[in-house]
C-alpha cells in the first residue's frame, strides 16, 4: 500500500473483568482513567463484563452499564462487544472501541471443546471506516486458549478468518491476549496471513507482558498487515503494573 499522512493509535489491554490481580480489588474507575490518558483511537480489550449481578451488590463503584459502555463513554463514539463465556449471574468477552465508526463486527466462537468443557474463548472482527481516508480498516480482538493444542487450532481459525473476511488489500490490525508464551504464533501467523508482530519487527522479540508487576512471559500481541506501524511500547510502569495482570501494548498505525 502507499503510506499517507494519516495515523491513529491502538491499545490493547486485558482488563481482567475490572480486577487488579488475584481480584484483590475492583479499579475499572482507575483503569478508564488510565486508558484515556493514552488518547487511543482504537482500543482492543479482553475479559471485559457485559454484566455480573453479584459484582454488582458487592462493588459500590460497579456500573450500571456495561463494562465496555462505561470505559467507553464520552471518548469512543463506537463499541462493539463479543460475548464469550455466560454463567447464570452474568457473561464476559472481548470489546472494541472505537472513535471511528464501526461499520459492521462479528464474534466467532473459537472455543475447543474438551474433556473438561471448554475455555470459551472468541475472535471480535471489527470493520472501521475511516473518513479521513475513505476506507475500511479491519481490527480483530483475539483472546486465546491457555493449552497449546488448543491455541494451535485457534490459530488455524483466526487465518481462515483472514482469508474469509479480509481483502488482502486491506489494512489488518490484529491485537489482544494470545497466551503464546511458547512463542509459536508469530511464524504461522507471518506464514498464513502475512501479518508482522510490530515488536518483533522493531525490537526484535515479542513484549513482556505477564504478569504486569514483574513481567517475564510474552503472551500479548499487536500484530499488522498492510500498514506501517511506529512507536511499539509496554505500558508496564505505574499506575498499568496495578491495574491488571496484563500491562497494556500501545502502537501507532500509519496507513
Amino acid at each position: 500500500m502507499r503510506p499517507t499522512d494519516f495515523s491513529f493509535r491502538v491499545l490493547t489491554v486485558n482488563t481482567h473483568k475490572g480486577f487488579t490481580a488475584l481480584n484483590r480489588r475492583f479499579i475499572l474507575p482507575e483503569l478508564r482513567d488510565a486508558v484515556r490518558t493514552v488518547q487511543a483511537d482504537v482500543v482492543f480489550l479482553q475479559e471485559v463484563h457485559g454484566s455480573h449481578d453479584h459484582h454488582a451488590l458487592q462493588h459500590s463503584l460497579w456500573p450500571q452499564m456495561p463494562q465496555y459502555e462505561f470505559m467507553a463513554d464520552e471518548i469512543w463514539s463506537d463499541f462493539a462487544y463479543g460475548r464469550n463465556a455466560v454463567y447464570p449471574h452474568g457473561d464476559h468477552g472481548n470489546a472494541v472501541l472505537s472513535k471511528f465508526p464501526i461499520h459492521r463486527f462479528e464474534n466467532h466462537d473459537v472455543s475447543v471443546p474438551s474433556m473438561n468443557g471448554a475455555e470459551k474463548r472468541g475472535l471480535l472482527h471489527c470493520v472501521l471506516d475511516v473518513p479521513p481516508l475513505g476506507q475500511q480498516v479491519h481490527a480483530i480482538c483475539v483472546h486465546l486458549g491457555l493449552r497449546e493444542k488448543h491455541r494451535q487450532q485457534q490459530l488455524d481459525l483466526l487465518c481462515q478468518l483472514i482469508d474469509r473476511e479480509v481483502p488482502e488489500d486491506a489494512p489488518l490490525i490484529i491485537a489482544g491476549d494470545f497466551n503464546d508464551w511458547r512463542l509459536r504464533a508469530h511464524e504461522r501467523l507471518t506464514r498464513c496471513a502475512g501479518l508482522h508482530d510490530c515488536f518483533v519487527d522493531t525490537f526484535g522479540r515479542p513484549p513482556r507482558t505477564f504478569p504486569a508487576r514483574f513481567p517475564c512471559l510474552q503472551l500479548d500481541r499487536i500484530y499488522a498487515r498492510g500498514v506501517q506501524v511506529h512507536e511499539p511500547q509496554v505500558l508496564s510502569t505505574r499506575p498499568w503494573s496495578h491495574l491488571s495482570d496484563h500491562a497494556p501494548l500501545t502502537a501507532e498505525i500509519r496507513l
